[in-house]
């Protein structure tokens, strides 16, 4: 660990302004899997598809032991290979393909948990996305700069347990911040 790797956003929650209209992120919360130098990939968690687990079980020949597992939503990840799949999930576990994003949380990308979690196995906690939101080189820090996001460190509740709608307004809610109150001052001057 280098004496600036605290200016990096690993394992936090990006918010998304009020004033921020892009429709990829317009109201999201993403949380940040890998933060560098390089450049930035997330998952954004509050944008659930009109997609449930058992249509990607499904199309990869995997049987779903039960109705619970089948039904879990699946998220909008970012608009960044939509047709690729991740997983984030708590604990980290010993997966073949898993980003440890920090000692509670991993991203995976491998068959191999989809058929645990289809067992009904698999982590205890898992958020099943598909695509990505990525930055390149200095992208995240300009859009920082120019007030599109704010970020705070992530929580596990709000990530795996609350209702995705309320997702934004939760992490916010860390901060100690009303987006609602945000958004009435946005462009009052």
């Amino acid at each position: 660990m280098t004496q600036h790797d605290h200016t990096y956003l690993t394992g936090q929650f990006l918010i998304a302004m009020p004033t921020l209209e892009d429709p990829n992120f317009s109201h999201s919360v993403t949380y940040l899997c890998q933060h560098s130098a390089q450049g930035a990939l997330g998952i954004v968690i509050s944008r659930p598809l009109e997609m449930r687990l058992a249509d990607i079980l499904d199309s990869m020949q995997i049987p779903a032991q039960n109705t619970a597992v089948a039904d879990q939503p699946v998220y909008l990840g970012g608009p960044v290979q939509p047709e690729r799949g991740f997983v984030l999930h708590s604990p980290v576990g010993d997966w073949e393909g898993t980003l440890a994003i920090n000692d509670e949380i991993g991203l995976t990308t491998s068959r191999d948990i989809l058929e645990a979690i289809a067992a009904g196995g698999g982590p205890e906690k898992n958020l099943i996305a598909l695509g990505y939101a990525g930055w390149g080189e200095g992208q995240l820090e300009q859009e920082m700069l120019d007030n599109a996001w704010l970020n705070v460190p992530a929580a596990s509740d709000i990530l795996f347990d609350l209702p995705p709608i309320q997702r934004w307004r939760a992490a916010a809610g860390r901060l100690g911040i009303d987006l609602d109150l945000l958004s009435s001052q946005a462009g009052h001057g």
